[in-house]
């Protein structure tokens, strides 16, 4: 599987934002997709994910505002970012996994990141 983020940008402090992540490979749908940041300075951590059912899971400082989201059809995932803060200011990068969980360590397919800056 090879993924590409995209979708990044600079935006205000409550503005909105939607990452996507196209996928290659047949088996897509059957993985588990997640997204992680890299704030600067700070280790890449776990954002969201959602496996092949729809379930999701969030950090708990995301939660409420951004939304995981994914269209096997399209071989795509979406990280849909709303009430944008400027601690959420990091590289996204969406990554594939067999398992589902939030550690780094389950997944294996990373794409190659998107710069999100948000500005008070």
């Amino acid at each position: 599987v090879q993924l590409q983020a995209s979708g990044g940008g600079l935006v205000q402090a409550g503005e909105s934002l939607r990452l996507s992540c196209a996928a290659s490979g047949r088996y897509f749908s059957s993985y588990i997709a997640g997204w992680f940041r890299q704030a600067p300075g700070k280790e890449r951590e776990f954002v969201s994910a959602i496996n092949s059912k729809g379930t999701t899971v969030y950090t708990d400082s995301v939660k409420g505002r951004f939304t995981i989201s994914r269209d096997n059809s399209e071989r795509t995932v979406y990280l849909q970012m709303n009430s944008l803060k400027p601690e959420d200011t990091a590289v996204y990068y969406c990554a594939g996994a067999l398992s589902y969980g939030t550690h780094r360590s389950l997944y294996g397919y990373w794409g190659q990141g998107t710069l999100v800056t948000v500005s008070s």
